[in-house]
């Protein structure tokens, strides 16, 4: 899961944007951490005290039914993750 940030909006700049992440963990890393899988996402979700809820990103990355969101502090960051997760499956 990514936030891309700078203004790269156009689906043309993002997957170049994509390109060149998975080459830079590749290079910095190694080949064997190179990601299969990028999802952008506008917001990660995160508990009212600001922590990432890895729980959640975990379930939508294995098609899990996502847990209790009554802890996050925008519910609705969820929402929108699923539907990027369903546009990109689409395509």
């Amino acid at each position: 899961f990514v936030i891309l940030r700078g203004g790269i909006d156009d689906s043309a700049s993002g997957e170049a944007a994509l390109k060149e992440l998975r080459e830079h963990v590749s290079h910095e890393i190694g080949p064997i951490a190179k990601p299969r899988q990028i999802m952008v996402v506008p917001e990660l979700p995160k508990t009212r005290s600001g922590k990432i809820m890895r729980r959640l990103l975990r379930d939508i990355a294995e098609n899990r039914e996502v847990g209790d969101v009554t802890t996050l502090a925008d519910s609705s960051v969820m929402s929108l993750i699923s539907k990027g997760l369903n546009k990109s499956s689409d395509d």
